[in-house]
């Protein structure tokens, strides 16, 4: 018997998130980040038996499941799972054709190119790490630009909104919002994609995982679902500069002054590294506290994150209007020089 429409069409939508191993919400990927934490911790108990029940209550606490916090986001999910896709389009930036005119301007400007001789192995490998460098650095400059910029900030603040860090506050995010991320990285990516094909004079494809690169799909599975999580796991040192671990994106959203304006990476902080963004969490666990001062309850209302930051984004495009601080996690924290 066929399910009615709408009810397979809500199938449809949540089994596109959650069977892809290449889904950045994969079950495979939260299945993973549950066997890391609890790894973690039976490491730091060192030997000391730990129950799987008592680690459920301590991971998925009462408190976090009736906060607004979280209510929000997961209607935040829902949303952008059951409704982005129908209201908007992902790109305006057409990835094919920019790679396409970068391939095309870099041949009549400089001439084409012998085809490479290297084994097909190889030239996939370094499409893999080049692709994955743009997408880290289109990432970044997507994240850069929605902290300096009043206009933005106002959209991308409401990411910052959430309280209670949960896996489902990577959902958090304005639907215009993820329209500019999904165009600058079109930009960055294809710019590279064009660039490299005309370097080795023939169309490069990278190792993937249902259409996904096979190394975010791997940071995927060690680490993003717990930058937005409780659990301190921190890389310190010479890794520390080259990583994003968990601590550094829980960081990232404090509401300590000490953190604003850092650690906006994804997987990588090299870039932060490269352009002084970085701030590299200890061993110990600092104590953070979330959110962004002087928001209330409203923040977590549907009204509060989908309409509100559109009317103070067009806002600041009238003059005399207030800024909104740039760089910063608080709206009333002066930005760094």
């Amino acid at each position: 018997m066929a399910l009615p429409q709408p009810l397979a069409y809500i199938f449809e939508q949540l089994a596109g998130v959650f069977a892809p191993a290449g889904s950045n919400f994969s079950l495979t990927s939260l299945i993973a980040a549950f066997l890391i934490v609890w790894a973690v911790i039976a490491l730091r108990r060192r030997g000391r038996k730990i129950e799987l029940r008592v680690l459920i209550r301590a991971l998925f606490p009462r408190r976090i499941f009736r906060s607004m916090s979280c209510a929000a986001d997961l209607q935040y999910f829902l949303f952008n799972v059951l409704a982005f896709a129908l209201l908007f389009g992902w790109t305006i930036v057409s990835w094919k054709w920019l790679s396409g005119a970068v391939f095309d301007g870099l041949t009549a400007t400089f001439g084409a190119t012998t085809p490479t001789a290297l084994p097909p192995a190889l030239t996939a490998a370094l499409a893999t790490l080049v692709l994955f460098l743009a997408y880290e650095f289109g990432y970044w400059v997507d994240h850069y630009l929605s902290h300096r910029i009043p206009v933005l900030w106002e959209l991308h603040k409401v990411h910052h909104t959430a309280e209670i860090l949960t896996p489902l506050t990577v959902w958090r995010v304005h639907p215009l919002e993820t329209v500019k991320f999904a165009n600058i990285l079109a930009l960055c990516t294809a710019t590279a994609s064009g660039t490299m094909n005309w370097a080795f004079g023939a169309t490069l494809s990278p190792f993937a995982v249902n259409g996904t690169n096979v190394l975010l799909v791997i940071f995927v599975h060690l680490t993003l679902h717990l930058q937005h999580t409780g659990v301190w796991i921190a890389f310190t040192g010479v890794a520390g500069r080259i990583f994003m671990s968990p601590a550094h994106h829980q960081i990232h959203h404090s509401m300590d002054p000490r953190h604003f304006n850092c650690n906006l990476g994804s997987c990588l902080s090299v870039w932060d590294t490269l352009f002084g963004t970085l701030y590299v969490p200890s061993r110990l666990q600092e104590k953070l506290r979330f959110g962004v001062a002087g928001e209330g309850a409203a923040a977590h209302l549907p009204s509060g994150f989908l309409v509100t930051p559109v009317i103070r984004s067009l806002g600041q495009l009238v003059p005399g209007e207030a800024a909104a601080p740039a760089l910063a996690s608080s709206p009333e924290a002066a930005p760094k020089p």
